[in-house]
């Protein structure tokens, strides 16, 4: 089967915009579709300033979400990045292939940068380097799909990049991966800034719907939604960002195509109503699910533990094979007890 990897950041409460872009397809199509592997990336959200304790709690909630997703640790493995320490094995020698220049041209990496020191904090490293340890992520496994969204997908470019030279260099290791990118809510926009991806750590919530979030303060949002000049209901995202964000929306929870909708509608108020309730039947069953995990966190504990096991086992050989490729020693094996007698 096709090795597919994906991660998340617990770097705030997931959005719908998670859920729509990412999680409810690597529920309904990735994890059946391939041998899937999704990694709570939470070594990442250590590149910038953090509260330890807050990092610990969305990591059990991304977890957590993840299950009530509709993610089956029975058919997919589900853990965390920090349990498996291969990521991080890998990482270095994957520094010592990458070079500053790819690293400094990063998109995320200049504007995560620029958002630190216009808070008055300095840039950490990290920032700088987490795209390889991103591509760590990628190929240890062994992974030949990456779903991800446009804004990541620079990042799975240089994971390529990274594999071929490796290749190239010290023999062949790693599988070359390629992003997918998903064809419908690949971006859901920020409600009150439609030129905006609706992120899980924007500074104000009021844009944002949450998966977590109660019904009414889901409707309160998409209601206040920011729409544009004119009377038209028409698609067009260039033009008409804000009207083109709801179909979107709307399109992505009741499988409807947003230009056919379009259609339909004749004010922005029927369209926001009835894109808020298919939001809120939408989050209805993950929601549902995520009370369910809460009240058994054991249960939670053995899916990651299970998972990071799982993973570990596949990515070893891998990173194994990598540290040998690139000239270091093997560890040397502590004598049995027979050849000791």
């Amino acid at each position: 089967m096709t090795r597919v990897f994906s991660g998340i950041q617990p770097t705030g409460h997931l959005t719908l915009g998670n859920y729509l872009g990412a999680m409810r397809r690597w529920a309904e199509v990735d994890q059946h579709r391939a041998d899937s592997l999704f990694c709570v990336v939470d070594l990442h959200a250590l590149t910038v300033d953090h509260d330890p304790a807050r990092v610990r709690r969305l990591s059990r909630q991304t977890a957590t979400l993840l299950l009530a997703s509709g993610l089956d640790p029975e058919v997919c493995t589900v853990f965390l990045q920090s349990h498996v320490d291969e990521h991080t094995r890998l990482s270095y020698l994957l520094e010592c292939v990458a070079t500053d220049g790819e690293m400094r041209r990063m998109i995320q990496y200049k504007e995560k940068a620029a958002k630190e020191r216009a808070r008055g904090r300095s840039v950490r490293l990290s920032l700088l380097t987490y795209p390889v340890l991103m591509a760590a992520d990628i190929l240890a496994y062994g992974t030949e799909e990456v779903p991800v969204g446009e804004d990541q997908a620079q990042h799975v470019e240089l994971a390529r990049d990274v594999a071929v030279r490796f290749n190239q260099r010290y023999g062949h290791t790693f599988v070359v991966p390629r992003s997918t990118l998903p064809q419908v809510a690949a971006r859901v926009m920020n409600l009150q800034d439609p030129t905006r991806k609706m992120g899980k750590s924007d500074d104000s919530g009021a844009g944002v719907v949450y998966l977590l979030d109660e019904p009414d303060v889901v409707r309160k949002k998409v209601l206040r939604a920011v729409t544009d000049s004119g009377r038209e209901i028409v698609y067009d995202r260039a033009e008409r960002p804000g009207i083109a964000n709801l179909l979107d929306i709307l399109a992505a929870c009741t499988g409807g195509n947003p230009e056919s909708l379009a259609a339909v509608y004749d004010s922005y108020g029927s369209l926001k109503k009835d894109t808020a309730e298919a939001v809120v039947e939408a989050l209805r069953p993950v929601q549902a699910r995520h009370r369910e995990l809460c009240a058994d966190p054991v249960y939670v504990e053995e899916v990651l533990r299970d998972g990071a096991e799982k993973a570990r086992a596949s990515a070893r050989p891998t990173v194994d094979a990598a540290y040998r490729a690139i000239g270091l020693l093997p560890p040397v094996a502590e004598p049995s007890l027979s050849a000791v007698r």
